[in-house]
């Protein structure tokens, strides 16, 4: 049906969205079609609207502010994490809005990694984003262990992990296990209900980084008992670039003293009673380091209304429908091109991205840009690009692929080098 692959059949699309209306909630640019919003979410009015909230309380309240006005800074990571909550499937007091991700990933790993016997091993894989790798290998190393004691599940294909090949490497040298929800790269979605319990019945810890899956799929940590997670908020959650960080831990495991204590890892009610012994917060506020970064917080409290309005299971339904028209354009428009397509198909694996991977893509990106398409590099050879939502439309992913495709009828990215820009 050829009508699919016309500009007039994702207008029809369009007319039909029922999230259509959020569009106008962010700032675009017209002529401009973004897909990087797994890297950086665009700015949303009501994000910029918070931060001058924030900013005005400052001004009015001084030092006030922490516990008067319509957002108490005192209160603040608390009462985000609240809001956050239901985009992960937790129970209020489990999640709490602090740090940065591998800050937080620090104080979860100090926390529950407490190797014992022959159980000294930290299970991860192969393709998971490069940071929590250097903080499993550091906290590795804080207890006196090296590298071989950091254990990588890999991949056959470079892309894809296998589930049970994870499985099979729990074995009972491992103390704690710290996988993605969704792999940066492909965007494949990890069963994380499976897994927990895998690990649970051999008696293992496990946590998982949710920066590519948070405000992009639903969750249900707490149903599926994962013992703790952590993400950013600057990808699709669109609170801005080096917004504050939330985590996630299971009530169960609520009272354990935190790893990396704080000043506001303290119950609220004893703060400032300034004894010399901590008396942790009894729930994930306990997790907290330092003071809370407030104006980097503010943005977060305009985004997360945008989610609540549109709820996290419509903003999934159109995902994959964005994610599969996307698909079936490529196949159709880009056959002779050398394009594949190396993230998963299925619906159930497939997450907020699509990734493709092709011998020039770093001067394939440059020629992107150049054609005002906003698309994400990564090294060697891939492309992500993800259609977003709340912001982007079936028209976007139409233009977007078109312009794809001029690029290389015209041979356009052959006047660019083929080497990565210092940010991709």
């Amino acid at each position: 049906m050829k009508e699919k692959y016309t500009k007039a059949y994702a207008d029809k699309l369009d007319a039909v969205d029922v999230l259509r209306d959020f569009r106008n909630e962010f700032y675009l640019n017209n002529e401009c079609v973004y897909m990087d919003g797994n890297s950086l979410g665009l700015m949303s009015k009501r994000a910029e609207q918070s931060v001058y909230g924030l900013l005005a309380s400052w001004k009015e309240h001084g030092i006030d502010g922490w516990t008067t006005g319509e957002q108490p800074w005192y209160y603040l990571s608390e009462s985000l994490g609240d809001n956050m909550a239901g985009l992960v499937g937790a129970k209020n007091k489990e999640v709490v809005v602090t740090g940065s991700t591998t800050v937080n990933l620090h104080q979860l790993v100090s926390t529950f990694y407490q190797p014992e016997g022959k159980r000294t091993k930290i299970l991860a894989d192969t393709l998971n984003f490069p940071s929590d790798i250097y903080a499993l290998k550091a906290q590795l190393a804080l207890q006196g262990y090296d590298d071989t004691h950091l254990v990588q599940v890999p991949s056959e294909d470079g892309h894809i992990l296998d589930e049970q090949t994870i499985i099979n490497a729990m074995t009972e040298e491992v103390a704690l296990i710290v996988l993605p929800s969704v792999l940066y790269r492909s965007g494949q979605i990890l069963d994380m209900e499976k897994l927990t319990k895998a690990a649970h019945e051999r008696g293992i810890k496990i946590g998982f980084d949710l920066c590519h899956s948070v405000g992009a799929i639903p969750h249900q940590l707490h149903d599926w008992n994962v013992d703790f997670a952590f993400w950013c908020t600057y990808k699709h959650l669109n609170a801005g670039p080096g917004s504050v960080a939330a985590l996630y831990v299971n009530e169960k495991h609520f009272g354990i003293s935190p790893g990396l204590a704080g000043w506001f890892s303290s119950d609220k009610e004893k703060q400032f009673d300034m004894e010399h012994t901590l008396m942790p917060a009894e729930d994930a506020g306990a997790f907290q380091i330092g003071t809370p970064h407030v104006l980097s917080a503010a943005p977060l409290i305009g985004a997360l209304d945008l989610f609540q309005e549109a709820g996290i299971e419509k903003i999934r339904e159109k995902s994959l429908q964005l994610t599969a028209y996307m698909m079936d354009l490529v196949e159709y428009e880009l056959k002779e091109f050398g394009f594949v397509i190396c993230n998963p198909k299925n619906e159930k694996q497939r997450g907020g991205h699509i990734y493709l991977e092709h011998p020039e893509a770093a001067r394939i990106c440059k020629a992107l840009k150049w054609k005002n398409v906003i698309p994400d590099f990564r090294k060697p050879s891939g492309i992500r690009l993800a259609p977003v939502a709340l912001y982007n439309s079936f028209a976007d992913v139409y233009d977007c692929v078109q312009r794809l495709k001029n690029i290389m009828v015209e041979k356009w990215y052959e006047q660019f080098s083929n080497e990565r820009e210092v940010v991709s």
